[in-house]
């Protein structure tokens, strides 16, 4: 049999596979982990203004108020249907 050719290592390339910045552990660094979240969200942070705060809220109303107004028609349908039909 022929000896295998060795195989070489791989060159480091800079990437992180596992971040190992744990917090609790003796080597965390609370300045290394604050610049990381911020370069994964993209830099400070947007603020909003009034308006867009409002936009953001009415359309959240308006899809509760959806989302209960379904409910409340399945509700009165079936209340329909118990009345009506079921119980004659």
């Amino acid at each position: 049999m022929a000896p295998r050719p060795r195989r070489e290592d791989p060159e480091d390339d800079g990437r992180t596979i596992v971040n190992m910045n744990v917090e609790g552990m003796p080597w965390y660094d609370r300045a290394a982990a604050e610049r990381q979240q911020q370069e994964e969200s993209g830099g400070p942070h947007y603020q909003m203004t009034k308006e867009e705060q409002r936009m953001y809220t009415w359309a959240a109303v308006k899809s509760g108020l959806l989302v209960v107004l379904i409910f409340a028609l399945v509700f009165g349908a079936f209340i329909a249907f118990c009345d009506f039909i079921w119980f004659q």
